[in-house]
């Protein structure tokens, strides 16, 4: 079963947090910041990973810590629940429209962390969350999966719908590459017989 459990606590966040990726999409997700439950149960959703997300922070400070917290714990979590790999799809990549907004994510499940982000924001918040923070939790998470990430948002002009597209784009590479290829068999989806180096 490719489940995978994180508990990560600092003097700044506490967090519970586990996933199943061959789920159905079900979420169970608190982490005192409305914006960033909504597009966490979205991603959760549209992966089709089952997420149960706790989470408590310092949000008297701001956001950044929990959003940035739960993206590093999100990561860890999939990294190992993703276990050996064998017979893994690995690549993805999705054109995800969202009314006005159109964001384009792909994804590398390498094993080699990288961030290419290409999305920029009109407003400097959605309600009371710093716009910035997406691509606080979007490099946290590519950094602590251990994926080469690509996100490109090519036009858009409510920064809530940008936001939504690029949660939903990721949600959607994570489904494709995550999903085993029955043709692959055990073999690793790489022809150096290792996944990141």
């Amino acid at each position: 079963m490719r489940r995978a459990e994180v508990i990560r606590t600092t003097a700044e966040t506490d967090i519970a947090l586990s996933v199943d990726l061959d789920g159905s999409g079900a979420s169970t997700i608190s982490t005192g910041v409305g914006f960033l439950d909504h597009m966490l149960e979205l991603l959760s959703r549209h992966a089709m990973i089952d997420m149960e997300i706790k989470a408590k922070g310092d949000v008297h400070v701001d956001f950044h810590h929990v959003t940035e917290d739960v993206g590093i714990a999100l990561g860890q979590a999939v990294r190992k629940a993703l276990g050996e790999m064998k017979g893994l799809t690995r690549y993805a990549d999705v054109h995800m429209p969202m009314d006005e907004t159109l964001t384009r994510v792909a994804i590398d499940v390498s094993g080699r962390p990288f961030l290419v982000w290409r999305t920029a924001f009109p407003t400097q918040k959605v309600g009371e969350f710093d716009t910035e923070l997406v691509r606080e939790f979007f490099q946290a998470f590519a950094t602590h999966a251990a994926v080469t990430l690509h996100v490109e948002t090519l036009y858009g002009a409510n920064s809530h719908h940008i936001a939504e597209s690029c949660f939903k784009g990721l949600a959607r590479v994570l489904k494709t590459a995550f999903a085993l290829d029955p043709r692959a068999g055990d073999r690793l989806p790489s022809t150096k017989g290792r996944i990141g180096d």
